[in-house]
């Protein structure tokens, strides 16, 4: 079977992000259960020539972090100007012929993997052009419309819940015209209303990094790290800094990894800001303890999924926890902030005289790894069953995406 992975970029020899850490999880476990798998998305200015079996849409840079003002205002008026959610707006640069013309150079398919949402809101006709299969990694709808609730802008709040009501039309449209469906977690699959679908499975995903030994060094007692530039991920960070905190003794040190969008918070004396980290697992082995504060978002932490793989101690709030079926023994939870530093004030005790202990990461990861399998089998199984479609005939089953003429091309960010 030969899949075509259609994402918003093109994967990366070293991931580094929780989308491109998933990603690899995912296509890897595909190859392993006997497809051939070929890719098409976008690549980032001055990233490697695509590989054979690549093909690239064009250079970009979607993140907001890495955008100027001009940019983030192209990309607003480009969603306003489609009817888009502005995620999918970044995406919309060609008309659906050229991006068939484009897709074609993978040659012959049986289908697609339509990679998160955007791509399928960018390109109506992705989700029937193929039998296609689409991984959720986040119930998106869902995530704007936390972001739209904790905003303190009434612009952004404005700008979100458009978001919110556009991307839920846009996730119905794919999960039924999809036919399987991929999400992180159970809580997804019911977020996505596909819970009782038969052809809807939780990928359980592993970081599968080697475990390093433990060399015994600590460099601060509790470790937080993540994309905080994500307004979920940044949510939890400020209720640890705000509401945790203040509860914490001033002895036991603080180290916060990972980029920000804008200037770091401002934080007390045992709390250090480090920025995004040269190595990650590095970081989270220099960790007593691994905080993981998430306060909502939808989707996997990859950074619980690395911490319990090492086999790190841990204090986890319940959202933390999402698509994680078996929790480690050192692992603490809690939703309270009260509670939540008692129980880091405990962890990092225990960890300095030996009563918590660090390991059952392989044993954790092979969990996973098991149970990411048979879902990916069972998809596989499914598809094969599914009759290939021919290339859709006539301009009527590929609806066309007009870029808005009066903007720039933001193909190159940065440059």
């Amino acid at each position: 079977m030969h899949l075509l992975f259609i994402s918003s970029m093109l994967p990366t020899d070293e991931p580094r992000s929780g989308f491109e850490i998933a990603n690899r999880a995912i296509a890897d476990e595909y190859r392993r259960q006997g497809v051939r798998l070929s890719f098409a998305g976008f690549r980032r200015p001055g990233s490697p020539v695509p590989k054979p079996g690549e093909i690239s849409l064009g250079e970009l840079v979607p993140e907001n972090a890495g955008a100027s003002r001009r940019q983030k205002a192209a990309w607003l008026a480009r969603s306003f100007a489609l009817g888009l959610p502005v995620s999918a707006a970044k995406l919309a640069t060609m008309d659906a012929e050229t991006l068939w013309s484009r897709l074609a150079e993978a040659g012959p398919v049986d289908g697609f993997i339509l990679n998160s949402v955007q791509m399928p809101a960018a390109y109506p006709f992705l989700a029937g052009a193929k039998p296609s299969i689409f991984v959720a990694h986040n119930v998106e709808h869902r995530s704007a419309g936390e972001n739209a609730a904790t905003s303190r802008s009434a612009f952004r709040r404005f700008l979100y819940r458009r978001e919110a009501a556009l991307l839920r039309k846009v996730e119905e449209r794919v999960c039924r015209e999809a036919r399987i469906v991929h999400a992180l977690s159970a809580d997804d699959l019911a977020g996505l209303g596909v819970d009782r679908n038969p052809a809807a499975f939780v990928l359980p995903l592993s970081v599968g990094r080697p475990s390093i030994g433990d060399d015994g060094l600590r460099r601060h007692d509790i470790g937080l790290i993540g994309t905080w530039s994500w307004a979920p991920n940044r949510l939890g960070l400020d209720w640890f800094l705000r509401e945790v905190v203040p509860w914490l003794p001033q002895e036991i040190t603080v180290a916060v990894a990972g980029s920000f969008d804008g200037r770091p918070p401002r934080v007390p004396a045992n709390v250090s800001v480090l920025g995004r980290v040269p190595d990650a697992q590095a970081f989270v082995r220099a960790s007593r303890v691994i905080a993981l504060a998430s306060k909502g978002g939808t989707g996997v932490q990859l950074k619980t999924i690395e911490a319990f793989e090492e086999g790190i101690p841990a204090v986890a709030t319940p959202s933390a926890l999402r698509g994680v079926a078996t929790m480690p023994g050192n692992v603490a939870v809690a939703d309270d902030a009260r509670e939540f530093a008692a129980a880091l004030i405990d962890a990092v005790a225990g960890e300095r005289d030996g009563r918590v202990r660090r390991g059952g990461g392989p044993a954790f990861a092979l969990a996973q790894r098991r149970s990411l399998a048979a879902a990916v089998k069972e998809a596989v199984t499914r598809l094969a069953t599914m009759a290939e479609f021919e290339r859709p005939r006539g301009r009527e089953r590929l609806p066309q995406v007009s870029v808005f003429p009066a903007l720039p091309e933001p193909v190159v960010v940065g440059s």
